[in-house]
């Protein structure tokens, strides 16, 4: 067996008004660039998207779209988030939803 040390900081924020505090939670984070994530149902039909990229920019973090994610997922979807990440300096991944998004 090999030893390793495996540190991966999640941090998850839920529930019902918790789109508010995103920019603060970014910016404690020292958070510049963000990579937002999401699907393309409810998080759209529900105006939730539209809140959080308005505290975005009134934050002032700038932030990459991957957007449309659906149910199962493929693994070409993770490479276009690592190639968008690698190339647009994204130091933060907000994936807005559940499931397939996360």
């Amino acid at each position: 067996m090999n030893n390793f040390d495996w540190y991966a900081p999640t941090h998850i924020v839920f529930g019902r008004g918790t789109e508010s505090e995103v920019s603060s939670l970014l910016k404690s984070s020292k958070c510049n660039r963000v990579l937002l994530h999401y699907g393309s149902g409810s998080v759209i039909r529900t105006g939730l998207l539209d809140k959080i990229k308005s505290s975005l920019d009134k934050a002032g973090i700038d932030y990459i779209e991957l957007g449309g994610v659906v149910a199962n997922p493929r693994l070409s979807l993770v490479y276009e988030g690592i190639e968008l990440a690698k190339s647009k300096g994204v130091d933060f991944i907000l994936a807005v939803g559940g499931g397939s998004v996360i």
